[in-house]
């Protein structure tokens, strides 16, 4: 099992926009072969965490394997949305870790 952390910058007032078109594509992303789990999250404020980034959306994904999430990456539903997304996305960091 990998766990994947991709921390996309959203433009500035546009993290809704984005979360709808991310919401289109969650079923039929957790129905792929080896997906463990993937959804959204957003900053929470609290005491122990740095503040808020509100054009920041972090999506936490577990996967069979790397081959799993290379398929995902080159499913053409992940094409169509990253074709949806382009205009509001500004930077996209990924992690790629395993277990320790």
């Amino acid at each position: 099992m990998i766990h994947v952390l991709a921390t996309i910058e959203i433009a500035e007032g546009k993290r809704e926009d984005f979360l709808k078109e991310f919401r289109r594509i969650i079923k039929i992303v957790r129905d792929e072969d080896g997906c463990i789990e993937y959804g959204p999250a957003v900053d929470l404020q609290t005491s122990v965490s740095e503040p808020p980034r509100p054009n920041v959306v972090t999506v936490v994904e577990k996967w069979a394997s790397v081959p799993a999430l290379e398929a995902h990456l080159k499913a053409p539903h992940m094409d169509r949305y990253r074709e949806m997304v382009r205009d509001v996305v500004k930077d996209i960091q990924i992690l790629v870790l395993q277990p320790a």
